[in-house]
Parts: C-alpha cells; sequence; structure tokens
C-alpha cells in the first residue's frame, strides 16, 4: 500500500510562466556549467601535479573544486534536459537520490569552509605551529568527518519523503527534485518535513556560518594587534578569497531557503530561477576566484596550459 501511494515517476516543468525564454534561460546556464566544469578540472589537475601545493590550504581547495564539480553535475544537466524539453520525467527513487545528493554535497562544502577559515585562523593567528597542527592526516579526518556530518544529517530525508502518500501528485514545478517541492506534492501533513530542514539547515549551515565568523573575529582582533602595519594587508589578502566564496555559497542559499518557508509572496519563478543560481554560480566562480587571487595557484596554471 506504501509504494502505491508513490508515483512511478515525477514530471518537472521547469520555471513556471517562462516557458516561452527557455531556449534563451538553457544557454546562460549551459555556459556557466561548461565554465565550472573546466575551471574546476583546470584546479585540481593544478593542485593534484604541484606537489609545491600539497598543502593544507590547497588541498581543502581541491575538496571545494570535487564538491562543485559533483553539485552542479547532480542538478544541471537535468535542468537542461527539462529546458531543451528532452525529458522532463525523473523517477521517483531517482528523485530522491538526486535530493540527497545536491543536501549531501552542499553540507560537505560548507564544512570545508569552516576548515578553510580554521586553517586562515592558525596561519595567521599562531603561524609558528601551522606545521604542527595542521597535517595531511589532519586535513583528511577533517574531510572524511565532513562526509559522515554530511551523511547523518541528511540521510533522514529520504525516510521522510518516503513515509508521505503522494495520491498521484506527480508534476513539479522545478528543474530538479528538493526536499521541500517534492513534500508540497503529497496529500498529508508535511510539518515534520518543515521541521526537519530548518533544523537540518542550523546543524549543518547555521553552525558553519557561526563558526566562520568567530573565526574571523579572532582573525580581525590578532590582525588589530600586529605590530607591523603592512603585514595586515598582506594578512587579508589571503583571507579575501576564502570571504568572496562564503558570500557567494551562502547568500543565494539562504535566500532560497527562508523564501521557500517564509516568503509566502515571493514568485515562483524568482524561487526556482535562485535555486538554479546556487547551484552553478559558485562552482562557476570559486575556481576562477582563487586563481586570480592566489600567485601560485596562478603561476602554476600558467605553466599547466
Amino acid at each position: 500500500n506504501l509504494s502505491a501511494s508513490h508515483p512511478a515517476f515525477f514530471i518537472l516543468v521547469g520555471i513556471p510562466g517562462m516557458e516561452k525564454s527557455y531556449t534563451w534561460i538553457s544557454i546562460p546556464v549551459c555556459v556557466m556549467y561548461s565554465a565550472a566544469l573546466l575551471g574546476n578540472l583546470v584546479l585540481l589537475v593544478t593542485i593534484v601535479k604541484e606537489r609545491s601545493l600539497h598543502e593544507p590550504m590547497y588541498l581543502f581547495l581541491c575538496m571545494l573544486a570535487v564538491y562543485d564539480l559533483l553539485l552542479s553535475t547532480a542538478t544541471v544537466p537535468k535542468t537542461l534536459s527539462v529546458l531543451w524539453s528532452l525529458s522532463t520525467q525523473i523517477s521517483f527513487g531517482g528523485c530522491l537520490a538526486q535530493m540527497f545528493s545536491i543536501y549531501f554535497i552542499f553540507v560537505a562544502e560548507s564544512a570545508v569552509l569552516v576548515a578553510m577559515a580554521f586553517d586562515r585562523y592558525v596561519a595567521i593567528c599562531d603561524p609558528l605551529r601551522y606545521v604542527a597542527i595542521l597535517t595531511r592526516s589532519v586535513v583528511w579526518k577533517v574531510g572524511v568527518v565532513a562526509l559522515i556530518r554530511s551523511f547523518c544529517i541528511m540521510f533522514p530525508a529520504i525516510f521522510l519523503l518516503k513515509r508521505l502518500p503522494y495520491c498521484g501528485h506527480n508534476v513539479m514545478p522545478h528543474t530538479y527534485c528538493e526536499h521541500i517541492g517534492v513534500a508540497r506534492l503529497a496529500c498529508a501533513d508535511i510539518s515534520i518535513n518543515i521541521w526537519y530542514g530548518v533544523t537540518a539547515a542550523f546543524l549543518s549551515a547555521g553552525l558553519d556560518v557561526i563558526s566562520i565568523a568567530v573565526s574571523y573575529v579572532l582573525i580581525f582582533r590578532c590582525l588589530w594587534g600586529l605590530p607591523s602595519p603592512r603585514a595586515s594587508p598582506k594578512a587579508l589578502h589571503t583571507c579575501g578569497s576564502h570571504l568572496c566564496v562564503i558570500t557567494m555559497f551562502y547568500t543565494p542559499a539562504f535566500f532560497s531557503f527562508l523564501a521557500h518557508r517564509f516568503g509566502q509572496h515571493v514568485p515562483q519563478h524568482v524561487l526556482i530561477s535562485l535555486a538554479n543560481l546556487y547551484v552553478v554560480v559558485p562552482p562557476m566562480l570559486n575556481p576562477f576566484i582563487y586563481g586570480v587571487r592566489t600567485r601560485q595557484i596562478r603561476e602554476h596554471v600558467a605553466r599547466l596550459l
């Protein structure tokens, strides 16, 4: 009876009200996805090939590039398929797998951004112990812990969606599957799903943003006490790329999350467009930000090319 209440597949209709512009919308999406693939692959190959870049900051950047590739690849191909009217169907199991993948990668990437903030804190505030604290073993353990935490936070979402009856409702106004979008198709109370979403967001991105903020408060306090006035701009430059990436990663994600739950008057096409932006824009821009602002990466990429 439970399996009978689940639709065999969902129909993704894309962005309601913008059907006539699908071809034009698909062009920048395709270009940004191609740029994300190229940029992150070049960054990965550069860091892997150059032994001088096998330092904690660059290893964390390597993890970030992998997650960016996975996040955009989990969503954009299906989005383009919908926009190009190639295939608008996705199986129930495939929809849950896509939903889990998106949030799993998002939470893991958020943890890596926290680790990068801690890396900058140690490098600036306790440079003499940097090598002793952030060994390669510690870096990889941080990566494993990020994956375990992400899995534990997001795994319950699968069961929360599978328990719901859908009464034949299978038309979803979106370009890919996300938790609340699927839950709203159910013909039952979804308050547990809503509260789970809020709790999961706080335990992952919410706590991560607080941790990053604390790290940078300590960094700025440390810089304020530096005896050399020239040291502060140099140290801040090393944090600039990280701060840009943080801003791009969290701003659209939090706006989309809050608008979905509390912005009842926000047009649906705005919400869906924003949801598409936060899975393709940060993966596209991250490698370029680090490539342009980090001299070592810039030089090695030029040599590689």
